[in-house]
């Protein structure tokens, strides 16, 4: 496993990138003592890793757990703050969630509402890979900037 992490983290240099540059700083910006100063970029994305065997450990009920709905949420601000530096637009991250795990996940822009988002089974909040990881918040930044453009005057209320 550590060699597929140290393949991954040469070929996918994460720090290079839009949307995992962001939610890399989300996490540098939580690190308030320098702790994980000596961590590597990967390092920091790794609990976003949610192969197909954790996955099968994980049970298909459970509450989430506090770890796992902050990891959640930074990859939201995450969203929200790649989509700022694209448009300028100031972009709001809304969650509401059962204690079950279930919910509803809402991005604003001014008035507009940029992502919505039915949450389900929260405690299982995970991609099989970084490149999956990746693809999703590029995915949601690409929707909610397409948005913005499609409706500038209602963004920018």
């Amino acid at each position: 496993m550590a060699e597929s992490a140290e393949s991954v983290e040469q070929t996918a240099a994460p720090a290079a990138r839009g949307f995992l540059n962001e939610l890399i700083k989300q996490w540098r910006a939580q690190d308030t003592y320098g702790s994980w100063d000596q961590k590597r970029d990967f390092d920091l994305l790794e609990p976003y890793i949610l192969t197909k065997e954790k996955r099968r450990e994980i049970p298909i009920m459970s509450d989430p757990d506090p770890e796992t709905l902050w990891r959640m949420e930074l990859f939201y601000n995450a969203v929200g703050l790649a989509v700022e530096r694209a448009t300028g637009i100031m972009v709001s991250p809304l969650m509401k969630l059962h204690h079950e795990g279930f919910g509803r996940l809402v991005l604003t822009a001014g008035r507009l509402i940029v992502i919505n988002k039915h949450l389900r089974e929260v405690h299982r909040f995970g991609f099989e890979s970084v490149e999956k990881l990746e693809s999703e918040g590029e995915r949601l930044v690409a929707s909610a900037i397409e948005w913005i453009e499609k409706y500038p005057e209602v963004a920018r209320y």
